[in-house]
Parts: structure tokens; sequence; C-alpha cells
């Protein structure tokens, strides 16, 4: 089903249930008023219906009905008046002894659900710490689980579904003239409240409650005295940019030392992917500020953000600047790179780029890496089969409103019309994550092209029947990757139950994804089209698989060039050839395409006939000129720049301390230094140890 029509017929879908719901509402209220008791009970009786029913099926109208401060407390508590009011009017109930009863019960269930929200505060208060951790072993926090989330963050749907039985009575109540039914309805409602509550206190008891700010800090001096993190990585961002982290999780693993994972949103603890190595998340810059302390001399930056010039004032860490890819944009030589200590680049190019941009960072700290990432990815094995396959992945539209971002809004729909046009041609589609979440034409492109495919796709025939072999090894995979926690945890229960990690697990991802990648493939259909869309399969399998790639000037461009294959790029930046590639070196050994793609049928012919590509030997030499050489691989030539880097913070510590020692000598001759030379010691430690690994790798890598 193309996904426009799928989108308008869960908007219509949406749009009817909300429809409904008001009018219930509005019928409700008549029939308190006129009173009609048929109304009455027929209006309230459809109404919980639906209520219910989006709870069950429509989350994304009950958010609409937030927005627009319509929640379900105001719904079920408006419900619950206009029945009372029927009531009232009804003469035969209103003058029955069961009314006020029936009345005061109800107030009594409003007033344990106040008192119940009250209590589920003072809960989520006692329950927060200073921190987050994952993959910590956090058991001397005396962490307990949590609980329910129904009574602990969900008090609409909590009154909602204790109120249930109440409102429930009263309908029977109105409708069959039955007052005991009114009464038993606000009973079961008050129980639930009741036991609601108490469940809720429980947890408030010193024997269940974490430690206090005071001690989880000291907890965590003494877990980071313990563990003497030497390297980190430090990531601040939204929910959509995790991952620009998550590309250096493996090239961080496989570091000597002991590395550290620094984020400073709560939510960012479980956006980061399947890895063993120890996560903290600092919120306030307070404690922040605690890491000066530590043995943590060196953080790398994958991104820039606010928040990064708060971790900058500690003058004892090195900071590093890594970027999560490299491209000919104006983002990746951003003017604030010259607040690090030193800025990573993978090859020659950056140092260039950076030049050119005169941003004001110096020559002499940029280091040149490569790009530890890409050693997954295949070299060139010559002209495809029958089959030719391309994969079209476009970067996002940016936020500075550059036509030239992406070409999914004035080149997309041309270029995946040219290529469906061959019949020779497999797509693979793999838009950007944030594709339409700053120019909604790219959204709608985005969907129109996807609709383009699987019309075509459609017309192939049938897609293919999943193996029992992919089906086991998604089972598996899910399981390995799956978060460990319950779905209504909350932050403590998750770092319980996320303490220290099962040995091997990080290998046995790895491995259960490239197993699950090569079944994923050999599952499909010879030559059939595919859009991918979510994080598996990768972007580097995708790579593998593909014959050519079609993208912009963007960090895919040059991540593909490690393959040494065909590329091309779109150019809907309004400037002509000779210019666009001189302003964008990533392009220099590429195809360029105009927005109107007719340039797709010579390119596929010079991707089927080697003879007919011209652009071989510039590939080879923009590869190293972007990537940097081949020899010492990308992680060695890591493993020395962060030794290097972390040399260089240890002997500012042996400085500093060297300065104490001066002027305590200085300022009190005849009482000796104790705390300067103590500190001296340990950063003469610290420094000895990073040569021991330094010469390690050293000979590890010759």
């Amino acid at each position: 089903m193309p996904p426009t029509y799928r989108h308008l017929r869960s908007q219509a879908g949406r749009l009817l249930t909300t429809g409904v719901l008001a009018l219930s509402f509005v019928a409700l209220a008549l029939g308190a008023l006129l009173p009609q008791t048929a109304l009455l009970v027929a209006a309230a009786s459809v109404g919980l219906a639906v209520e219910l029913i989006m709870h069950r099926w429509q989350k994304p109208a009950l958010a609409t009905l937030t927005r627009l401060r319509a929640d379900v407390t105001l719904r079920q508590v408006l419900r619950d008046l206009l029945l009372v009011v029927g009531l009232v009017r009804i003469d035969d109930i209103a003058q029955d002894g069961y009314y006020l009863t029936v009345v005061c019960g109800l107030l009594l269930v409003y007033a344990l659900h106040s008192v119940s929200q009250a209590g589920a505060i003072l809960v989520r208060r006692s329950r927060t710490l200073p921190f987050a951790t994952r993959n910590i072993d956090t058991s001397g926090l005396r962490l307990t689980p949590a609980p329910p989330a129904l009574l602990l963050r969900r008090p609409g749907h909590r009154l909602l579904g204790f109120g249930l039985p109440a409102t429930v009575g009263l309908i029977v109540m109105a409708g069959a003239d039955a007052p005991a039914a009114g009464v038993a309805g606000l009973a079961v409602s008050l129980l639930l409240s009741v036991a609601g509550l108490v469940r809720l206190l429980v947890h408030l008891l010193p024997s269940r409650r974490a430690l206090g700010d005071e001690q989880a800090l000291a907890w965590l001096d003494n877990w980071l005295a313990d563990y003497r993190p030497t390297t980190g990585m430090y990531f601040s961002g939204g929910a959509s940019s995790a991952y620009q982290a998550n590309m250096w999780l493996e090239p961080l693993a496989g570091l000597e030392g002991r590395p550290l994972i620094v984020l400073r949103e709560r939510f960012m603890v479980q956006k980061i992917g399947a890895t063993d190595l120890p996560i903290l998340c600092l919120p306030k810059v307070a404690h922040l500020m605690r890491l000066e302390h530590s043995t943590l001399n060196t953080l790398l930056h994958p991104a820039n953000s606010g928040k990064t010039s708060q971790v900058l004032r500690i003058p004892s860490i090195k900071h590093a600047f890594v970027n999560h890819g490299e491209s000919d944009k104006l983002s990746s030589c951003n003017p604030y790179a010259k607040a690090y200590d030193e800025v990573w680049v993978a090859g020659p190019a950056a140092r260039e780029r950076y030049a050119l941009a005169d941003v004001g960072v110096d020559d002499r700290d940029i280091v040149e890496i490569g790009r530890p990432q890409l050693r997954g990815i295949d070299p060139a094995k010559g002209a495809p089969g029958s089959v030719t396959t391309v994969l079209y992945a476009p970067t996002w539209e940016g936020w500075d409103g550059n036509p030239g971002n992406t070409s999914v809004i004035e080149a997309g729909e041309n270029i995946v019309r040219e290529l469906l046009a061959d019949p020779g041609v497999r797509l693979l589609y793999k838009p950007h994550p944030m594709t339409g979440s700053v120019d909604p034409r790219a959204g709608a492109a985005d969907q129109r092209i996807q609709a383009m495919i699987e019309q075509a796709g459609a017309a192939q025939g049938p897609s293919g029947t999943a193996s029992a072999e992919l089906d086991r090894l998604t089972a598996e995979l899910d399981r390995l990757t799956a978060a460990d926690y319950r779905r209504g945890a909350d932050e403590l229960e998750r770092m319980l139950v996320q303490g220290t990690p099962r040995e091997g697990r990080s290998l046995a991802v790895t491995r259960a994804t490239e197993e699950w990648e090569t079944a994923y493939w050999a599952s499909l259909p010879e030559g059939r089209h595919q859009i991918i869309t979510g994080p598996r399969p990768s972007l580097y399998s995708c790579f593998n698989q593909a014959d050519l790639l079609i993208s912009d000037v963007s960090s895919v461009v040059s991540d593909y060039l490690a393959s040494g294959k065909p590329y091309a790029v779109a150019n809907t930046s309004g400037v002509g050839e000779e210019e666009f590639r001189i302003g964008f070196p990533t392009v220099g050994a590429a195809t360029i395409l105009t927005p109107d793609a007719q340039g797709v049928p010579a390119l596929l012919a010079a991707v089927r006939d080697p003879s007919l590509d011209e652009f071989t030997e510039d590939r080879i030499q923009l590869k190293e000129r972007l990537l940097g050489p081949s020899e010492p691989s990308s992680q060695v030539r890591f493993g020395r720049a962060v030794t290097a880097l972390s040399a260089a913070a240890d002997a500012r510590r042996v400085r500093m301390a060297d300065r104490d020692t001066a002027a305590v000598t200085t300022l009190v001759p005849s009482q000796p230094p104790a705390r300067a030379v103590s500190r001296r010691a340990e950063a003469e430690e610290a420094q000895a140890e990073f040569a021991s690994e330094a010469e390690a790798l050293e000979t590890t890598a010759d």
C-alpha cells in the first residue's frame, strides 16, 4: 500500500474518531439538560467506547486533543459531571436516597486521584538521581523496581482506568434505574484508587528509597576513582541525532585503556546503540565538573552543541573534535572547531578545507586519522551482473534553506523515475532520517518517491517469502539489542537492570548483525526494489550491495569512496557543473546529474561497461585525498592520536603539579606539599601508563 494512501487513511481514521468523540459530548450535554435518558445513556456509552478505542489504536489523535487542552482528565471529569447533571434531572433517581451516596462517592474518587497524583510526584522526585548510567554496576545505589507506569507517570490514564467502573455504574444507574449499580461501580473505583495509592506510598518508605543526592554523588566519585577512565566520548543532542555518536562506538571500544561515554540528556542514555562501554549521563553543569577530579584526560566530540562549551571549561581534559562524517558543506569546517585542542579529520582534503575556510583553526591542531568506521566496506569487484544495484541515498534539507543541500525536492522524483524505467536496475532507496524535519516539501517529495518505488515493486511480482533462517536471526538480533527492562520501567529501574553488561555481548551483536544482513539480502528476489528507512540494514551494508551510488554533497559520498565504486552527485545548487566541481572537491570523481536526471542512462552504461568509466583513476586519487592512506589502518591512526593527546593532557597535569609544589614551598617552606606531591605522582603514573600503551600500540601496528 503506498505510504501516501496509508497516511490519508490514518488521517481519516483520526478525524472520524475525534469527531465521534466530540459529538458524544454534545449529545451527552443535550441528554443531561433535556433530560432525555436514552440519549444520555447512548451518548455516554458511545463516548466511553470511543475513548477506549482511541487509547488502544488512535494514540496520535489523543496527542492532538492534549495539545488542544482537552486531555483525558478533562474529558473524564466532563463526562462524569454531565452524567451527574443528567441524574439530577431524572426525577425518579434524583429523589432516591442512593443519589447522595453516589455523588459523595464520586467526589471521593476524584479526591483520591488528587492524593495519588501528589504521591506520584513525591515518588518520582525520590527516584531521580543527579546522574543516569548504563553498563555500570549500580548495586551500591540501593535501586529498586519502579511502580507501574499507570500509577507513576500517567495520571489521565489512571483516572480513566480507575474511574471506569464508576462511570459505567452511573450509565447503568441512569439507563436501568438501578442505583445499586452506581454504588457498586463507585465501590470498585474506590477500591482501585486506595490500592493504587498504597502501592505508590510504599516506595516512599526508607527501605525502598535510593541514596540521596549527596550520597549518590559520593558513590559516583568512588566509581570514577575505581574505574579510572582514560578516554571518553562527549555527546549532547536531540533524539534524532544519536546516530552521530553511535558511529563512533566501535572505534571507541577498540581503543586501549578504559573508555567512557559522557552524555548530557537523560533520554539519550537509551538512544545510544548496543555497546559494552560504560555510559554516564550528567545533566547539570555542577555535576559535570566532577570529571575534572577523575583520571579522564581526553574527550572526543562527534558533534557541536550548545552544551559543549560547558565541558570545555575543564582544563585537565584535552578535547578533540572528530565530527560525524565529512563533506564539503560549511558544517564540516565550522568556526566552533577552534574551541577544541585538536581537530581530527579523515584526510588531507579536510585539512585544506579548514585552511580555505579561514575560520581560525590552526593547521598544527589538525590531525589526520582516516575513518575507522569504514573497515567493513567491501572494495569494488568489477562490472555488475545481470542486475545493476543502484543506491539512492540523498541527504536532508539542512537548517539553512540552501536548495543544494538535498536533491529530494528538485531532482529526487526525476532520478527515481529514470532508474525505474531501466528494467535491469534494482533500486535501493535510503533517505536521511531527518528528511522533512525542516522543509515539509522534502517530506512530501520523500513520500511521493516511496509511492513510486512501491508501485514499481508491486509490478515486479511477489516481494519474496521470509526465510526461516532470516526469522531466526531477526529474533536473535532483537533479543541481543532489545532493552533489558520492562516497558513501564523508569530511569532508576533501567539503571538497575542495565548494570554490568553480559560478557561478550558486544561481539555477539556484531556477529548477529553480520549474519542477519547476509540473510536479509539473500531472502530478496533478484532485482527487487527496496525502501530502507530503518536502522537495518545499515548504510554500509547497502554500500556493499550497490554497484552505483547516487547522492548529494554529504559524508555519504566520502564514505562510499572507500569502496572505489562509481558514484554520482545531484547538482541542485543552481550553479554550473564546473563551478560545482570547484566548490565541492568530493564530487571531483563523480558523474554530475542535473535536476532533470537526463544523464542517468549514460551513467548506468558506464557502470555496466568499465571501459566507459572515465573516473576510475580519479576515484583512487580522491579516496586517498579524502580518507587518507590505507596503511596504517584508520583504527591504528585513531589510537595513536588518542595516545598522543592523552600524553599532552598528562604532561599538563605534571606541570600543574610542579607549579603547585613550587607555590606551596614558597609560601610554607617548613611544611611538605603533600597534596601537590600526590597530584604529581598521580600524573606521572598516568603518563607512564599511557607511554606503555603507546609502545604496545606501536608494536602491534608494526
